[in-house]
């Protein structure tokens, strides 16, 4: 009896797939999966340009840094450094300001012999590039010159930091 009743039970199942999978249907489409990449650029990073601690300034005090840039793929851009913040900068000449207002002359270039100054005019004295999708990393070079030493303390300016693309 009990073989009977497996037998029963095994053959109710098996038909019930064979149904099951004899009604089953299916239908398939296909869908377009997109996105529209725009031309962009932005600025990853700005690195601070830190002349470090200095006493008087008989001769010239080099630093460097970088900045990241990342654009899409492909696209120009042109990197520019404004003059800065200090009174009567230009981008020959940046200035730094520090106690009771003085101030300390300096320079920024884009190249490492320090000839090039870097500023805001394109295909003049700003640095070129084509992105690549990823974060370029450029280099910008600057220089305290010699000049006469002011009072102590901690001297600053901002630089702004445009790329146009």
């Amino acid at each position: 009896m009990v073989r009977m009743l497996c037998g029963a039970v095994l053959t109710g199942i098996a038909m019930t797939m064979a149904a099951s999978s004899a009604m089953a249907a299916t239908a398939t489409a296909n869908m377009t999966v997109t996105i529209t990449i725009q031309a962009q650029c932005l600025v990853q990073s700005a690195n601070n340009l830190n002349f470090g601690t200095n006493g008087v300034i008989t001769s010239n005090i080099d630093q460097a840094t970088t900045i990241g840039v990342q654009c899409t793929s492909g696209q120009t851009y042109n990197v520019g450094l404004s003059a800065g913040a200090g009174a009567g900068a230009t981008t020959a000449v940046r200035v730094m300001t520090g106690p009771a207002s003085a101030t300390i002359n300096y320079a920024i270039y884009s190249d490492a012999n320090r000839t090039q100054t870097w500023g805001t005019t394109i295909g003049t004295d700003t640095v070129s590039g084509t992105g690549n999708g990823a974060v370029q990393n450029i280099n910008v070079y600057g220089r305290v010159p010699p000049q006469s030493t002011p009072a102590a303390g901690v001297y600053t300016d901002t630089v702004a930091v445009t790329v146009t693309y």
